[in-house]
């Protein structure tokens, strides 16, 4: 009914050797903001997909100072179309933001995305708690989500995505914090 179904695997914490295991099986771009926000940490790495054909989606978790004080988080994910990865971290229905995304409007944000510009939507329907924004680069989905919801600012700057996968010898240098319990959300 659903079409393929990627198992979602067990969620790693955070060390760039766990880092590097999801960078090298990924078949969608490991994004992360590069450099990190002032204070912000890398705190997770969650992927879906097996060992036959690689991760179909990949979910990275940093955490820092948030804009209006206290602590943000930020998870990123990349998949391709119909994972619901990203779905499932915004809390909203379905696999994809779906037409509620008012694609046809101007972009709330925007990002540089792999050094290109990439425009990201606000996605309503979402829980109060958090901030969602979906976009496309490089052909897939690109989510961004923020805790608490006030976090979402930090989209409004000029956030710069870097594909891990194209980082090479920079992985090394990834400040590694606690593991982010917003990965392992149901």
């Amino acid at each position: 009914m659903h079409g393929t179904v990627h198992p979602l695997q067990p969620v790693i914490p955070p060390s760039v050797e766990a880092l590097q295991v999801v960078v090298h099986r990924a078949q969608v771009p490991v994004w992360m903001p590069w450099p990190l926000p002032v204070g912000w940490l890398f705190t997770g790495v969650a992927c879906a997909g097996d060992d036959r054909s690689g991760g179909r989606a990949t979910a990275v978790a940093c955490s820092g100072p948030a804009p209006l004080g206290g602590v943000g988080e930020l998870v990123l994910v990349a998949e391709e179309l119909g994972i619901g990865l990203g779905a499932r971290y915004a809390g909203i229905d379905g696999p994809d933001p779906g037409p509620s995304m008012s694609a046809g409007k101007p972009a709330q944000a925007k990002v540089l995305a792999a050094g290109r510009p990439t425009a990201m939507w606000h996605v309503p329907g979402a829980p109060d708690d958090r901030a969602v924004f979906a976009g496309e680069a490089r052909g897939l989905w690109l989510w961004a989500i923020a805790w608490p919801e006030q976090s979402g600012l930090l989209m409004y700057d000029e956030l710069v995505l870097t594909d891990l996968r194209d980082a090479g010898a920079e992985v090394d240098l990834v400040p590694c914090g606690a593991l982010s319990p917003r990965l392992l959300m149901p």
